[in-house]
Formats: C-alpha cells, sequence, structure tokens
C-alpha cells in the first residue's frame, strides 16, 4: 500500500482557482507564496514591501505565510513593486485575492471553533489525500453524532448544552468532506485503545463501530487497525494527520493537535518524518481487511 504520488503541474494564478477546492485557507496559502516568490524575484525586503502598504514587515510575513486575508488594494499595490505589470496577470492575482478572502462554509461556527481549527478544516476542504492516527478517539471525520456528543463533552465539562450542540453540528456537517464525485482520499490508522474506550456507553459504541464499517466500503476510506499486539508504535503516543495537495507548489502539511492548540508543520525535513512514522504505522498495523474482520469481531461483543 503506497501514498498519492505529487503532481508535477506548474503553478499560476489561473490553476490556483482551478484547482484548490474548497478554497479560501489553500488559496491563501497559495497566493502567499506566490507573493513571495515574486517579491524575492525582484530583490524586495519584506521591510520594503510592508512600507510600500503601510504595513510591518510581520504583516509581510503572515500574508506570505497565508495566515490573513488580503485586501485588493494591498495586493495591487505589492504587484507594482514586484514589477507585475500586466493587466491581465494583475487581473488574475486580484481575482484570487478575492476568492482568498471569501469566508468558508464554517465561518457560521466561528463562535464555537477556534482559528487554529478552522484553519484544519479550511485544508481538509481542499485536500486529495488526509492520512491519520488516532490514539484516543475515533477520526472526527467518521464519528456518530453521539460519539462526537460524548468526545466533546469529554472536552468541554463545563460547556452549556447549546455550545455542544453547536460544536457536534459542525463536526457532523464537516463529514459531508467524504462525500461526493470529488471527496478526498481519508486513510486513516486507528489505535486498538481508541475502539475499546467506551465513550457513551455500549450503544454508542456499537453504532460508532457500525458507522466505521460502512465507511470502510466507500471507495475513497481505508481504515487499518493497530491493534495492541503490534506492540511500540513509531508516533509516540500522538495523533497525526498529513495532508495533501493536488498542487505542486502546495507541500504537504502535518497537523498536530495539542489540548488548546494546534501546530501546522511544511517543512519538508518535518513532512518527511511525519510520513515516515505513518508509513511505519500502517506497515504494522493490521491490513484493511485484517481491520474489518477486527471492527466485526469488536461490533458482536457489544
Amino acid at each position: 500500500m503506497t501514498a498519492v504520488p505529487r503532481p508535477t503541474s506548474e503553478p499560476s494564478p489561473s490553476r490556483s482557482m482551478e484547482q484548490a477546492r474548497g478554497g479560501p485557507t489553500v488559496l491563501r496559502i497559495v497566493l502567499g507564496a506566490q507573493l513571495r516568490t515574486l517579491r524575492e524575484a525582484a530583490g524586495i525586503t519584506r521591510e520594503k514591501a510592508g512600507d510600500a502598504i503601510r504595513a510591518s514587515h510581520a504583516k509581510i510575513s503572515r500574508m506570505e505565510l497565508g495566515r490573513v486575508g488580503f485586501k485588493e488594494r494591498d495586493i495591487a499595490d505589492l504587484l507594482t513593486l514586484y514589477g507585475v505589470l500586466d493587466e491581465a496577470q494583475r487581473d488574475e492575482y486580484l481575482r484570487l485575492a478575492r476568492q482568498a478572502s471569501s469566508p468558508g462554509w464554517w465561518q457560521q461556527y466561528s463562535d464555537v471553533m477556534s482559528d487554529w481549527f478552522a484553519t484544519l478544516i479550511g485544508l481538509e476542504e481542499s485536500a486529495s489525500l488526509i492520512r491519520s492516527y488516532e490514539v484516543q478517539f475515533v477520526p472526527g471525520l467518521l464519528q456518530t453524532e453521539d460519539y462526537a456528543r460524548a468526545v466533546v463533552n469529554l472536552g468541554h465539562p463545563q460547556t452549556p448544552p447549546r455550545e455542544i450542540e453547536r460544536r457536534v453540528a459542525l463536526r457532523m456537517k464537516r463529514q459531508r468532506l467524504l462525500e461526493g464525485p470529488d471527496a478526498p482520499r481519508l486513510w486513516a490508522v486507528l489505535d486498538e485503545a481508541a475502539l475499546r474506550r467506551p465513550l457513551g456507553g455500549p450503544r454508542v459504541m456499537r453504532a460508532q463501530i457500525e458507522k466505521l464499517l460502512h465507511a470502510a466500503e466507500r471507495s475513497n476510506v481505508t481504515l487499518q487497525v493497530a491493534p495492541f499486539t503490534a506492540g511500540g508504535l513509531a508516533a509516540a503516543g500522538g495523533p497525526i494527520t498529513i495532508l495533501r495537495f493536488q498542487r505542486i507548489d502546495l507541500p504537504d502539511i502535518v497537523y498536530l493537535e495539542q489540548l488548546t492548540s494546534a501546530l501546522y508543520l511544511d517543512k519538508e525535513d518535518d513532512v518527511d518524518n511525519y510520513l515516515t512514522v505513518m508509513d511505519r504505522l500502517c506497515a504494522k498495523a493490521q491490513s484493511p481487511a485484517e481491520s474489518l474482520r477486527f471492527l466485526e469481531d469488536l461490533l458482536a461483543q457489544y
């Protein structure tokens, strides 16, 4: 079983708009990277670029990393500074900036969602492949509503019921990502501990295992179970998500969730290390067929 190879197309603003499914988060990253390339090719410092748009070099850095929205006036001024004067090319960049600044569907849940988690949802929307390893819980993209409610209650014990339900609704809507002809491929490794932990009680766990079995029937979902008998695993006990995209100019991104924040890694060495860890996890876990039999046997126990 091997990972999907990277595409080899050349980047351009118009192709960015055509290929980045789900849009604004990835479009910001793509446009930011292209602005950085233009600035460096022109030999202009971040400080000088910041002066051109009446901002700090730190804002230029955030723009180039795709961490903030874009004002068309700022993009136009930067393009002029970088020597991009062709009107058709400028129009492409400005159209990309408008799309990158549009809100995603998940913004309606901003009252119960942190910025770092909103970034994950935006990246998922544009990913072609999502690889994950979960230690404690079933992956959020595969949870039942009742199981999700039990997880949310566990992490937010003092939260009012209305907010709990908003968080659960967000998780359920997020799962629509796996439906439709352009759905990404999900390749998930579940530690046996996540399946043995009886969140919500026997009824909830039975329904959750049934959902995993149904999900595994989809052509775009691959499930593997890492059983206790596999011994020590290379992930050192922490969950890992690796997202891959269709564009060659957008690197794989590793998402590491923490208690109140998350890390996003895109440096080649970091990503390669986690890809190696993920490959080892998949090699030590049960095959997809063996994993289905494991889930069926576990279901029989409920």
